[in-house]
């Protein structure tokens, strides 16, 4: 299946705002953003012009894609799915993003990244509800319990990851027990729950027209 394979910090640079793809770093001294905070390519440094209005939507759709790092089909289908449900598209699109498992597994804390989540989740490192599951966007309903399996509990990106945990926005939809290594999603947030600094309305206006 495609991915995207270059610099994750050209992504940020990009979007123009830290998109936190590479955990930790992101945070520190050598996080590329803050280094270098115009766009890449040779026309970076010249200035973001302003932008149509297709082109800023565009341009947010592909902010909350890149976040949650799924592929252009895969984010397509997820909006047709929210737009079929009742209620706000865009604070549904947002819930169902955050209800993949390898969002969950990275607001734990297991894990630096969402990346990082996604590649513990396809090495049979997860469990849900006691069972393995290595499908990242496997859908967590409420109540579910997501933990580290047995013979994963001493792999130091886990430790170190939830180690740094305590750095993050505390989340009252979540429960983390650090010591079990297990967590539990108590409800699906809202929109005001949901620490994601996007404009979603400019995606479903997007997709719209």
């Amino acid at each position: 299946m495609a991915r995207y394979r270059d610099a994750n910090c050209k992504l940020c640079r990009r979007e123009g705002m830290k998109l936190f793809l590479k955990g930790n770093r992101c945070t520190s001294d050598k996080c590329a953003f803050d280094r270098r905070g115009y766009a890449p390519g040779q026309h970076g440094q010249s200035g973001r012009r302003k932008g149509s209005e297709y082109g800023l939507q565009l341009r947010e759709k592909q902010k909350v894609r890149r976040i949650y790092g799924v592929l252009e089909r895969q984010f397509h289908n997820y909006f047709i799915k929210a737009a079929k449900k009742k209620g706000i598209t865009g604070e549904i699109l947002l819930q169902m993003l955050e209800s993949r498992l390898d969002n969950i597994v990275y607001r734990f804390g297991f894990a630096p990244s969402r990346k990082a989540a996604r590649q513990l989740v396809r090495h049979n490192h997860i469990l849900v509800d006691g069972k393995k599951v290595n499908i990242p966007s496997y859908e967590v309903k409420p109540g579910s319990i997501v933990s580290i399996c047995e013979k994963s509990r001493n792999l130091d990106i886990i430790h170190q990851s939830l180690k740094d945990a305590g750095k993050e926005v505390d989340l009252d939809w979540i429960k983390i027990d650090k010591v079990k290594m297990e967590g539990q999603l108590l409800e699906v947030p809202t929109r005001a729950q949901i620490p994601t600094l996007v404009q979603e309305q400019m995606v479903v206006e997007l997709y719209s027209k």
